[in-house]
């Protein structure tokens, strides 16, 4: 091009060729698994250059461009007037590059958020990432799939697992759900096993806080099948969906809020238990209490750059539009419990692991449907026949107080053994811990205690 150029007519010849490299991703007729494969087929490849020569374009910043044009079109894609930024001092990026060295699962916006953390202010991620290729420091690339979206909140919440750290030589897993529309995380508990006991401890104080979603979206996990579950969906009127197998649709929301509790919150967390500066992870609370204080100050308050909201704000916006539907605690307690399909015996008894109980004679030989507590098995139980009431069982001989695996949940807490922590001694989510603690004094409040957000009147 020839002749003087203005800023302005610059820019927009940038925004131009940025959309010749992506426009093939935002095809509106694309689905989400399309798109995938469309953006890393232009990641794969070379592209000519705004200045001559051909150049690549890495997966981050292609995901980047197409989130700025689905919100702003072509203006979007123009970058920011103003003077160009003033060096790096060496230091900061010594620091940025050892954060990196010592977790290569850090992202840069990961690293960048901890030297902000420390210094107040931090190289931005562009500059980070030309640093880290050019020590040929390997780069953490995050998936952005999905474009449906609920019409309101609790209209559909998806679960999940996540693995976690190993705590005392055992894997922690996060059980998780997601409101779809707000992208605010509803339940979040960690634990030693992935199983329906773990998945209602996590459920159930959700339900009482925030409302009864219209669905609950999941995969077709172990956990997710258990007739409990299915029994608990029934008993509030939430309609189960199990995603298809293999590549599942609309689960990309909690896919990517798995990826930023990956690369924010576990990048600080060692396989072995220890956070940044090797201080010890002792137990799975301990490692709820750092997620939860990260996930309040740092998650539900940063901006969504699908939304433009953080999912505070969108999930404060959408109960002012339209008030959850609740139910009432009893309701949600009954629904939480178990139930076994048992024939009654001659003597009027029925079996359930390893304890007896007496029912009415008159249920002799006839199947029954015995709902208990998994947590205290030596309450009475009630009892329905053909889906109609029939008394209670009441205990005669009891071997055990507990479902087995209600009893396993009860006593899956371990400590760990971590080593020697890492160069920098930055402990990053002890940090954030302490920030929220601050932020919780200040307020008076507990942001876990929180069952109603902000507008609504108990």
């Amino acid at each position: 091009m020839s002749g003087k150029v203005s800023g302005r007519e610059r820019r927009e010849e940038t925004a131009l060729w940025r959309y010749q490299v992506i426009r093939d991703a935002v095809d509106p007729a694309l689905t989400s698994k399309q798109r995938g494969q469309v953006v890393r087929r232009i990641a794969a490849g070379a592209h000519p250059g705004l200045n001559g020569g051909s150049v690549t374009v890495s997966r981050e910043t292609i995901d980047r461009w197409v989130g700025a044009w689905r919100r702003g079109g072509f203006e979007a894609l123009q970058p920011k007037p103003g003077a160009a930024p003033s060096r790096t001092p060496a230091e900061v990026l010594e620091l940025a590059a050892s954060l990196k060295r010592e977790r290569p699962e850090r992202t840069c916006a990961q690293v960048r958020r901890i030297i902000v953390r420390m210094a107040g202010d931090a190289p931005s991620e562009s500059t980070l990432l030309r640093h880290f290729r050019s020590l040929g420091l390997p780069m953490v690339h995050q998936e952005a799939t999905g474009r449906f979206e609920a019409d309101f909140v609790n209209e559909i919440w998806v679960g999940d697992f996540l693995h976690g750290p190993v705590l005392g030589g055992r894997k922690t897993y996060l059980a998780a759900f997601l409101d779809d529309r707000a992208r605010y995380c509803t339940a979040g508990r960690w634990a030693l096993s992935e199983d329906v006991c773990r998945l209602s401890i996590a459920l159930r104080p959700a339900l009482l806080a925030w409302g009864v979603p219209v669905n609950i979206y999941v995969d077709n996990g172990s956990a997710f099948k258990d007739h409990q579950l299915a029994r608990a969906c029934a008993r509030l009127g939430i309609r189960l969906v199990h995603s298809a197998p293999l590549r599942p649709q609309g689960r990309g929301k909690i896919e990517r809020f798995f990826n930023t509790v990956t690369s924010q919150f576990l990048a600080e967390i060692d396989p072995d238990g220890k956070t940044g500066t090797g201080t010890r992870v002792e137990s799975v609370e301990e490692l709820d209490r750092l997620f939860h204080a990260w996930l309040e100050t740092c998650y539900h308050a940063a901006v969504n750059e699908t939304t433009g909201q953080t999912p505070q704000e969108r999930w404060n916006a959408g109960w002012a539009r339209e008030k959850p539907r609740r139910a009432d605690p009893e309701r949600i307690a009954e629904a939480f419990l178990w139930s076994q399909t048992r024939t009654v015996t001659r003597n009027a008894t029925v079996q359930l692991f390893n304890n007896t109980y007496q029912v009415d004679p008159m249920l002799t030989g006839r199947k029954i449907e015995s709902v208990y507590d998994p947590y205290d098995m030596a309450k009475p139980l009630a009892v329905s026949a053909a889906d109609k009431p029939a008394g209670q069982a009441i205990p005669v001989v009891i071997g055990r107080h507990s479902h087995p695996r209600a009893e396993k949940a009860l006593r899956d807490e371990q400590p760990t053994n971590p080593e020697s922590g890492p160069a920098t001694g930055i402990d990053y989510l002890r940090l954030i811990e302490q920030d929220h603690k601050t932020a919780v004094k200040t307020a008076g409040i507990s942001f876990a205690a929180l069952h109603q957000p902000a507008g609504e009147q108990a």
